[in-house]
């Protein structure tokens, strides 16, 4: 599967604001936004042009792909989708983002970033209803069971990940069983408890266009 392997503090200081794709990292002194937050490149620090109602929409878009770790062609398809649901489009490419396998073991606080859960899941670590699943963008639907292997129980990464999940910090839409090591996708999320600074409409109008 394509994706993205070039320096991620680049995407977030291109889009002007931490997309957390390094996990608790980027809670950290070590952030590179925090060193520089200004766009990358040799006129990053002089950049101070106002972006046309196109480039707002442009950047809206590129942010949300990047921060659900989706390639173009990827994250267009997504969003033809939910235009052809019933609802809000802009809600409608949400719930289809937020409800996507990799996506769903970083909620469930499996991993500490969407980029950790997208390598686990590939390395085949998770069933979903008893069932091998190592696709990052398989679809989960109300009711599903994420669990891990049997011999993946014993992996640091997701138990380093997991101390630092409180259950008080539990997203509506999942619930977490410490004990067993599994999660549920209860229902599609509702825009009002989706915690991501998104707004939806612009990525709707730009693909309208």
């Amino acid at each position: 599967m394509a994706r993205y392997t070039g320096a991620v503090c680049k995407l977030c200081r291109r889009e002007g604001e931490k997309l957390f794709l390094k996990g608790s990292r980027c809670l950290t002194v070590k952030c590179a936004f925090e060193k520089k937050s200004y766009a990358p490149g040799q006129h990053g620090v002089s950049q101070r042009s106002k972006l046309s109602e196109y480039g707002v929409q442009l950047r809206e878009k590129q942010k949300v792909r990047r921060m659900y770790g989706s390639l173009e062609r990827q994250f267009h398809n997504t969003f033809t989708k939910a235009e052809r649901m019933k609802g809000i489009t802009g809600e409608n490419l949400l719930r289809l983002l937020e409800s996507r396998m990799d996506n769903t073991v970083y909620r469930l606080g499996f991993a500490q970033s969407r980029d950790q859960a997208r390598q686990l899941v590939k390395h085949g670590h998770f069933l979903v209803n008893n069932k091998p699943v190592n696709i990052p963008t398989y679809q989960l639907r109300p009711g599903d069971l994420i669990t891990v292997k049997e011999k993946s129980k014993k992996l640091s990464v997701i138990h380093e990940s997991m101390r630092k999940m409180r259950d008080e910090d539990m997203y509506p839409w999942l619930r977490l069983e410490k004990a067993k090591i599994e999660g549920t996708f209860l229902d599609w999320p509702k825009r009002g408890d989706i915690p991501s600074q998104v707004q939806e409409n612009l990525i709707v109008e730009f693909y309208s266009k």
